[in-house]
């Protein structure tokens, strides 16, 4: 391959990397979070004692009393066919404390039959740590109307794929050579382009998979609207988006009387013996009730985020649609839904699920690795272009660019502040979940902010060098916090939070993450140590010390 070729396919990767790259790096690190969105929505929201469930064959009665007293409730509520600790009732739902608000706090009401046929209510005002991780991965961390963050999402992702093929590219001469290098020397840049190199070749598919499956899910509306107007401008059930193709074909006369659940269990068995129902969902729309069976199949992927569903009638309970049903789909919607399972990991269960983990979390070491490295590369760019035009009589002076600042402490600022906010997030969700909902508008997401924000003003006031050791300290505390959380809950009786067989695994990786954060800043105190001086990693203080 020419020089020119690779030399122009390294601007472009490089160039796309430093536009989109502390987006993704935001992106990757909620996204690796969130894989276990259950359990921390378990870790973050305060249990439910529950003491009795209600037969199934009292479901009938339980749904009528629910809504006799709770007519709100018909608007969206769950039928929880094996209740667990996650859903401890055979029925809930959830309102919103005012309605005309969808951000407002929402309540959790579960509700169940004693043994004298009494309805039972408990309610939980579940943390909403689990849902802002969510929202920041969903949105490149842009916490604004969801309709404008969507194409900037999906912008971001375009590039990413433009930066992973231009990666590979440059990577071609060398990379028989260079695939299992990693030499650790005098040579840091070295050493580190290796590492990125090494992560970024070797997780390729995974990128390639995140790639294009975030382009789908951010841009789906455009896409969906240009099927209509261009391919089926007179067939609305194909331009519709699946999940108004469903409601139209749900819509039917409605009798007042529910189907009983031992039937549209036995319909949905007979229909696929191998489907393991979860859940009965019915929801009002349009003045019609859809009703939609949750469940899974392991022979097959997921449909959707973490189920698969199928379209019944509430009254009637015949099937209606089987279109997100596992192993039941055609090609149109068996397409869409692996977009589904490859984004969300909705396969191979939870060896899979830690996989994306340690994927998501190496993704976002590549976006932090990357930006540090091109700002090393623009440095000695620099110097040379400096010391080609130099004299006796000028003598050289080395410095860093004011655009190298900049840049580096933004990136420092940016990595470290959304460590150190979600960190903050979780841990407060319990450890000050009123004081979050009472004292700060907008709770969790005010705290985030406000740590994030902190960070990027620590890093300019302090400089990249200086500002990397002290706040990945900072995100290596925020980060311990969380099992200091829980620990505290446990010794802490009046809290009512001893949950610890629940919460476990989210305190295990929380405290290996911290260990992981103060090796990091370790070693890179003893980099600025040896830093040259014009180099991004030289710090004034240390080396006057």
């Amino acid at each position: 391959m020419r020089n020119d070729v690779v030399r122009m396919y390294r601007e472009i990767h490089s160039w796309t990397g430093i536009i989109c790259g502390l987006f993704l790096f935001i992106a990757f690190y909620a996204g690796a979070v969130s894989m276990f969105e259950e359990p921390l929505k378990r870790w973050t929201s305060e249990p439910v004692d529950t003491t009795t469930i209600t037969p199934m064959s009292q479901t009938a009665e339980l749904i009528e009393k629910a809504l006799a007293q709770y007519p709100q409730a018909r608007q969206h509520f769950r039928i929880i066919l094996q209740p667990d600790a996650a859903q401890p009732s055979r029925m809930e739902w959830l309102l919103r404390e005012d309605s005309s608000d969808d951000h407002a706090p929402a309540i959790t009401y579960y509700a169940d039959l004693d043994s004298d046929g009494q309805l039972m209510v408990t309610t939980q005002r579940p943390s909403g740590a689990a849902q802002l991780i969510d929202d920041l991965h969903q949105q490149v961390g842009l916490l604004i109307d969801h309709e404008i963050a969507m194409p900037v999402t999906g912008a971001v992702s375009l590039l990413y794929g433009v930066a992973l093929i231009s990666g590979l590219i440059i990577l071609l001469p060398t990379l028989v050579k260079d695939l299992f290098a990693f030499r650790m020397g005098k040579k840091v840049k070295r050493m580190w382009l290796d590492l990125h190199n090494m992560l970024g070749l070797f997780s390729l598919p995974f990128h390639l998979i995140m790639a294009l499956t975030s382009i789908v899910f951010a841009l789906h509306d455009p896409f969906y609207g240009s099927q209509k107007a261009l391919i089926y401008p007179s067939d609305t059930s194909r331009a519709m988006a699946p999940s108004e193709a469903e409601k139209v074909q749900t819509q039917q006369s409605a009798p007042q009387v529910f189907a009983p659940v031992e039937n549209l269990i036995a319909t949905v068995a007979a229909k696929d013996p191998d489907f393991q129902l979860d859940y009965l969902e019915y929801r009002a729309a349009g003045g019609q009730l859809f009703l939609f069976a949750g469940g899974r199949n392991p022979e097959y992927h997921a449909s959707r985020s973490r189920h698969g569903l199928v379209s019944l009638d509430p009254y009637s309970g015949e099937i209606v649609s089987t279109d997100y049903m596992p192993g039941h789909q055609d090609g149109w919607h068996s397409t869409v839904s692996s977009f589904f399972a490859l984004h969300f990991g909705n396969f191979g269960g939870d060896f899979v699920r830690w996989c994306y983990f340690l994927l998501g979390l190496a993704g976002a070491g590549l976006f932090y690795t990357g930006n540090l490295l091109w700002l090393e590369k623009k440095r000695q760019k620099h110097y040379r272009a400096k010391e080609s035009v130099s004299s006796d009589a000028i003598p050289l002076k080395p410095e860093q660019t004011r655009s190298a600042r900049i840049l580096g402490a933004l990136t420092v600022g940016v990595c470290t502040g959304c460590i150190a906010g979600i960190s903050m997030v979780i841990a407060s969700a319990k450890l000050l979940p009123v004081w979050l909902e009472s004292t700060l508008p907008g709770g969790q997401a005010t705290l985030y902010y406000s740590v994030f924000f902190a960070a990027i003003i620590w890093a300019w006031q302090r400089g990249t060098a200086q500002s990397a050791v002290e706040l990945l300290k900072a995100s290596t505390i925020a980060t311990a916090m969380i099992p200091i959380a829980s620990l505290l809950s446990a010794i802490l009786p009046d809290t009512g939070w001893n949950h610890m067989d629940a919460t476990i695994m989210v305190d295990l990786a929380a405290a290996v993450g911290s260990l992981l954060l103060w090796h990091l800043a370790q070693k890179t105190q003893q980099r600025i140590t040896r830093a040259p001086v014009d180099s991004l990693w030289y710090s004034h203080k240390v080396a006057m010390a």
